[in-house]
């Protein structure tokens, strides 16, 4: 009792101790960006770095997501007799869940890892010290370029793992049932509501913050041993799953009511 007591105490504190540290380095960010603090260059190396090499794995995600999705549609709306509608629920579930969820989750296992590997190299080889030395806020200088690419692309990304996954959607509707393009893309325009799209839109904004401040803050604490690195580059992708689920859950509460 008193050990199960104890080890609950523990993951308490630490709990306590990273949301405490990702707030902390969320506000010194938003303070930097705030005042302007923002170096062009490092801001589109890390763009391309987050954006760029993270959409070939969206786009094959997304692509068969939406097949094995339209697969169970069209199968189960041609025995109802709602074929037409087929296209329309690929669509919506799309810019609803699967798109900024699946994209958000990719990017934290192909970024956010990356983050938290950079960082806590530069930690513990103490480049991270000698920033400071040089009188250089390393939260202007690592974290700012990279949160703000995060912020910026992963949206993108999302509007892109929509079309994709409604495409792929298409083809094997097209495939198994015969759907035409008029039948299956006719009934989206009709019935996908504009705040729909949107709102997925929104929600990949926060699930990029998400990412990069996780990643960056499991990067910065890490200790400093050579093993501690792998450690932090892990907890980083499993922490940004569970806080991109949570806030999936909150944000679809609040915009699809």
């Amino acid at each position: 009792m008193v050990s199960a007591l104890a080890a609950l105490g523990s993951y308490t504190l630490r709990a306590l101790a990273f949301f405490g540290e990702t707030s902390e380095l969320h506000l010194r960010t938003l303070v930097h960006v705030s005042r302007g603090g923002i170096e062009l260059r490092p801001t589109l190396v890390q763009m391309a770095r987050v954006g760029v090499s993270s959409l070939p794995i969206v786009a094959v995600t997304m692509l068969f997501s939406g097949m094995v999705f339209a697969y169970h549609v069209a199968d189960q709306a041609e025995t109802l007799g709602a074929s037409q509608y087929v296209g329309w629920a690929v669509a919506e579930t799309m810019a609803r869940e699967l798109g900024p969820a699946l994209t958000a989750i990719v990017v934290a296992a192909r970024a956010g890892s990356a983050m938290a590997a950079e960082l806590g190299t530069m930690k513990v080889t103490e480049q991270i010290d000698a920033l400071r030395t040089m009188a250089t806020d390393p939260v202007q200088y690592l974290v700012v370029p990279r949160y703000l690419a995060a912020l910026l692309t992963v949206p993108m990304l999302a509007l892109i793992a929509d079309a994709i996954g409604v495409a792929g959607g298409y083809i094997m509707a097209h495939e198994t049932t015969g759907m035409t393009s008029a039948q299956y893309f006719g009934s989206i325009p009709g019935n996908l509501a504009e705040w729909t799209v949107a709102a997925g839109v929104i929600k990949a904004v926060f699930f990029g913050i998400i990412i990069a401040v996780v990643g960056c803050q499991q990067g910065l604490y890490t200790q400093k041993a050579s093993e501690e690195v792998g450690k932090a580059t892990t907890r980083a992708v499993v922490y940004c799953i569970m806080l991109i689920y949570a806030a999936n859950l909150v944000l679809t509460i609040v915009l699809l009511p």
